[in-house]
């Protein structure tokens, strides 16, 4: 039998899956209540698989991927690029830049009020920043 609290959820997660202009396939609603259940987190594709998985949810790798890059794609996670081929999503969706621990392989959240930019590169024409992100890489 469902909660309250669990169906409430499910409407939330729903609610933000058609706001924001995505068809809640059972895959993407699947995946959606893993990523936003329990507030901010950092996933790869990887480790969101292997939760849904462990869930029982049957899906594959490259509905995992694509789901990500469609909640992507709609601002509903950003994208934090570690080095090539490595990726996690970041359900705050904020201006907040990251620490990333070399050795664990975590991503930690940092105020953007922590990190100032005294000066930027002048931009090619017709061109404007839209954000920095920020990775400060730490290592034992």
């Amino acid at each position: 039998m469902r909660t309250t609290a669990s169906s409430s959820r499910d409407a939330t997660v729903l609610d933000r899956l058609r706001a924001s202009g995505l068809r809640p396939t059972r895959q993407r609603l699947a995946l959606a209540k893993l990523l936003f259940a329990h507030g901010p987190r950092h996933v790869t594709a990887e480790s969101l698989f292997n939760e849904a998985k462990a869930k029982r949810v049957n899906l594959s790798l490259a509905t995992v991927y694509n789901a990500l890059h469609d909640f992507t794609e709609k601002g509903l996670l950003r994208e934090i690029s570690i080095k090539s081929g490595q990726s996690y999503f970041d359900t705050n969706t904020a201006d907040h830049h990251h620490f990333y621990f070399e050795k664990t392989g975590k991503l930690q959240d940092v105020p953007l009020e922590s990190v100032r930019i005294t000066s930027l590169p002048e931009t090619p024409e017709g061109e404007t920043v839209e954000r920095v992100d920020v990775v400060i890489r730490l290592s034992r």
